[in-house]
C-alpha cells in the first residue's frame, strides 16, 4: 500500500485511523454510563439529557465543529483553561479532530448500546440480586456480558463515523498536512485541484476496504461473544 499511495496520502491514512481509534477509545466508557442511565435511570432532566447526546446527529458537522472551536479554541472558555493548566491544546490539532469525531459519533455509540440493554432479562438481574450480589457486580457479571454484541456495533459505527468524519473537523481543525488531514479532507483538498481525482479515487477505495474490514470484524466477534453467551 506504501507504493500505491503517496507519502502524503499515506499520511492522511494513519491520521485517520489513529482519530478514529482515540475517538472510539475516550468515548466507550462515557457512551456505555449514559446508555444505562438513559435506559434504566429516573431523574428529572433525562429528556433533555436524551436530546443533548442526540443533537449532533440532526445538527450540521458545520456547526458542531464551530461551537468546538467557541469552546475548545485557544481562545475559548474551556480550550485556554486546558492550555493553561494542563497544556492540552485540541484547536489545530489531531486530538481535536479526535474530540469532534468522537462526539459526532458519540449518539451513534449509545444508540447501539442502549437498544442492547433494554434487549437484557431484568429477570437475570434480579436472580443475581436475590442471591446478595451487588448492583455493580451484577452490571460487570450480568448485563455487561450480555450487551457485548451492542457494544461491539457501537464502536464500529463510532469508529466508521469518525473515518468518514469532515464537516466538524475541518471547521475546528482545519485541514492541515500532517496534522489535522484525515482522509476525508484530503479527498476534499483532491477534489478541488486539477487531476486530483486519481488521488481522491485512491483514497476513496482505502476508505470503503477500512470500513468494509471494520463491519467483517465487528459481525465476527459479534457472533463469537453470542456464542459464548449461548454456551
Amino acid at each position: 500500500m506504501t507504493d500505491w499511495l503517496s507519502p502524503e496520502e499515506w499520511t492522511a491514512v494513519r491520521l485517520s485511523l489513529k482519530v478514529a481509534f482515540v475517538a472510539m477509545a475516550a468515548s466507550l466508557v462515557p457512551g456505555i454510563a449514559i446508555a444505562l442511565l438513559l435506559e434504566r435511570g429516573r431523574f428529572w432532566g433525562r429528556q433533555f439529557l436524551d436530546v443533548l447526546v442526540h443533537l449532533p446527529l440532526v445538527l450540521p458537522p458545520v456547526v458542531v465543529g464551530w461551537f468546538l472551536l467557541i469552546g475548545f479554541g485557544r481562545r475559548g472558555p474551556i480550550g485556554s483553561f486546558l492550555a493553561e493548566q494542563f497544556g492540552i491544546v485540541f484547536s489545530f490539532r489531531w486530538t481535536g479532530a479526535a474530540l469532534a469525531c468522537a462526539i459526532m459519533g458519540f449518539p451513534l455509540l449509545v444508540r447501539a448500546i442502549r437498544l442492547s440493554i433494554a434487549a437484557v432479562d431484568r429477570k437475570l438481574e434480579d436472580a443475581a440480586g436475590t442471591l446478595g450480589a451487588h448492583p455493580v457486580w451484577v452490571f460487570a457479571v450480568v448485563t455487561l456480558p450480555l450487551i457485548v454484541p451492542g457494544i461491539i456495533a457501537g464502536m464500529v459505527l463510532s469508529f466508521a463515523k469518525a473515518m468518514g468524519e469532515f464537516g466538524a473537523t475541518i471547521t475546528f481543525v482545519s485541514n492541515i498536512p500532517g496534522e489535522t488531514q484525515t482522509i476525508p479532507s484530503a479527498i476534499y483538498t483532491y477534489t478541488q485541484v486539477p487531476g486530483g481525482e486519481s488521488g481522491a479515487m485512491r483514497l476513496t477505495l482505502v476508505s470503503i476496504a477500512v470500513s468494509v474490514a471494520a463491519l467483517w470484524l465487528s459481525e465476527w466477534l459479534a457472533r463469537r461473544m453470542r456464542g459464548r453467551i449461548h454456551a
